[in-house]
């Protein structure tokens, strides 16, 4: 959720930092910071607003090779300018910055009060920089004064050390938060996430949870012996919004390029069936899956529920979603037989990390399938599958959904034919899932439309999202996106439900988006139209089904496409509504309220 950059190099570290700063905004926040050596002291730069308030307050003439930064969502204390990073020992000597949150702050802080430290904000981050001081002040490793600090620490964190003691290095160590390392050349970067780097290097190091590492100019140490850096696959202007106003636009946009690298190298047209090489399950132990199970936060989610109808379908074997946030909290049964996928655009979600480390715990077999390489999910699991959706900077999902649910057909085509789906229904759903790009494409190029019928339902304040079956994940789904980046109120349903309840609530003021496959169940999704009309409701209808035009008050067409992949195909205009309907009420709708893009604290 929060961000943190790092630099120590011989450029100026000052506009670094804040370069970084703006590429992390991304990922929600409320407040932003840093902290540089000039002329043998702390610098510190702070405000509770944007990273362009923070940019307007920096004093002209400050120069510095070394610094960190930070962009804060606030856990302990309200979002204001003392409360934000980074954070300082009473001599000014260390500067703390720290994403994640620790467990056992108020028992540290009252130990530091105790021992007669004042404290200056209601952070738990403050507490290390006093902790980490006072080990520093036994001399030594500035590296071993931070080991020392962490054994007393409980909880998660990401954690960047500048010491004015010691203006060539950095220290940084990760629990359950990501850090990376960018290798330049006689420079070196720390971030929380690569979209602050990529402009810099392209080569980086993914911390382990529990590793410790020194940075300098020319090197670093970490706990490991050697470590072979990762090239990162994007590119700077993959941060960069072209002709868009916003990245959910833009993203939505990229979603046929998306669909075609998800899709590319796995589908083969020989055995009809789909290549998934980095699950790393022959044909024996796909047959011996006797259930799958999709555990996954938000969309994630969502895009899972789709995945468990698609494995259902095709492989013809029970497959089912759960939240990851309540997974491990139930004690769960963990069968041997059962195949959990761990699904997060970032991999670094906290909710479903853990919910892995539960599974493994239990022995369970799970998978990943995340966007971000190197990412804290992939490497827990050790297999899994890459979503090539490229860098998502918009809070909302769209790209990494659609191709999660894309990859997650390769996976039910994959079982299926190892199991009863013959050669021919494989052909299809391969020819299926081939066409899905271009179907996209003619989707988008219906913006005007879907925009319109925004503008027209943006007044409401609550909304119904109704659907059956394969349209009910997509259902939940469009009502996350409208809810998330609108703020206008929308409840999905299960259309058979509507009359066991909702349909009370049905007037002139309560519009229904209601989801028609073209699938056996047309009619009685006709049917639900028509009762909700009856009671005076107002209805779009996101079809792919024909419909006439006068059955709804505006109805909003996709392709006709196979049947189990229609899901995928309605899921895009709902992207394009919620977004238009955000827009048309003036929401920031890549950084909506109260909401990050990467949620690493429960």
């Amino acid at each position: 959720m929060c961000g943190i950059v790092g630099y120590v190099g011989k450029r100026n570290a000052v506009p670094v930092l804040v370069e970084g700063l703006h590429r992390l905004e991304y990922r929600g926040y409320d407040s932003a910071g840093l902290a540089v050596v000039h002329r043998g002291r702390l610098q510190i730069t702070k405000t509770a607003g944007r990273v362009q308030d923070l940019r307007d307050k920096l004093r002209e003439g400050v120069r510095s090779s070394v610094g960190i930064g930070h962009t804060r969502w606030a856990t302990h204390g309200e979002p204001n300018e003392v409360n934000a990073h980074p954070h300082t020992d009473s001599s000014g000597r260390i500067a703390v910055v720290h994403n994640g949150i620790i467990e056992n702050a108020e028992q540290l802080r009252d130990q530091l009060q105790a021992d007669g430290v004042r404290l200056v904000t209601d952070t738990d981050t403050e507490a290390l920089a006093h902790m980490i001081a006072a080990e520093a002040a036994q001399d030594g490793a500035l590296e071993d004064a931070v080991r020392r600090v962490l054994r007393r620490v409980e909880g998660a964190y990401g954690l960047v050390v500048l010491d004015v003691r010691r203006p060539d290095q950095l220290v940084v160590a990760r629990n359950g938060s990501p850090i990376v390392l960018g290798l330049g050349e006689n420079e070196m970067f720390v971030a929380s996430d690569v979209a602050a780097l990529v402009r810099y290097t392209r080569q980086v190091i993914y911390l382990d949870d529990g590793e410790v590492a020194t940075i300098r100019a020319a090197d670093y140490q970490t706990g490991m012996t050697s470590r072979t850096p990762t090239t990162v696959e994007a590119e700077t202007g993959d941060y960069e919004l072209g002709p868009y106003a916003d990245f959910m636009n833009k993203e939505i946009h990229e979603q046929p390029d998306a669909l075609r690298r998800v899709l590319r190298g796995r589908l083969d047209d020989r055995f009809a069936t789909a290549r998934l090489g980095g699950i790393n399950l022959d044909a024996r132990q796909l047959r011996g899956i006797r259930q799958v199970k999709f555990l996954g936060c938000g969309s994630a989610y969502y895009a899972g529920q789709m995945g468990a109808l698609l494995v259902e379908e095709l492989a013809r074997i029970p497959a089912d979603a759960e939240p990851a946030s309540e997974f491990r909290y139930r004690s769960p049964v963990v069968d041997p037989d059962t195949l959990y996928v761990a699904v997060s655009q970032s991999g670094e979600t906290i909710d479903t990390l853990m919910a892995v480390q539960e599974l493994k715990r239990k022995g369970g077999q799970v998978i990943g399938a995340v966007n971000v390489v190197g990412s804290a999910i992939g490497r827990e699991c050790g297999s899994g599958v890459f979503l090539h959706a490229g860098p998502e900077v918009a809070v909302a999902s769209t790209k990494a959904l659609t191709n999660m649910a894309a990859t997650f057909a390769l996976l039910g085509l994959l079982i299926g034919r190892v199991r009863d789906l013959s050669a021919a229904g494989g052909q299809r759903i391969v020819a299926g899932l081939r066409a899905l790009p271009e179907q996209v494409s003619r989707i988008l190029a219906d913006e005007e439309a879907i925009a319109a019928a925004a503008h027209r339902f943006a007044g409401a304040e609550h909304m119904f999202y109704i659907g059956r079956v394969r349209g009910w994940p997509v259902a939940r789904e469009g009502a996350q996106k409208l809810k998330e980046i609108s703020y206008v109120h929308a409840e999905a349903y299960q259309a058979g439900e509507l009359k066991h309840g909702p349909l009370a609530l049905i007037d002139g003021s309560m519009p229904s988006v209601v989801i028609v496959p073209s699938d056996d169940l047309v009619a009685k999704n006709i049917s639900t139209i028509e009762q909700i009309r009856a009671r005076g409701g107002r209805v779009i209808a996101v079809t792919s089904a024909g419909l006439p035009e006068d059955l709804a008050d505006a109805v909003i067409r996709v392709p006709r496409a196979e049947p189990e992949l229609e899901p995928i195909l309605l899921n895009v205009p709902l992207q394009t509504l919620a977004y238009h309907m955000a827009a048309k009420l003036g929401r920031d709708i890549d950084k909506p309220r109260n909401l990050a893009k990467s949620v690493t604290v429960e």
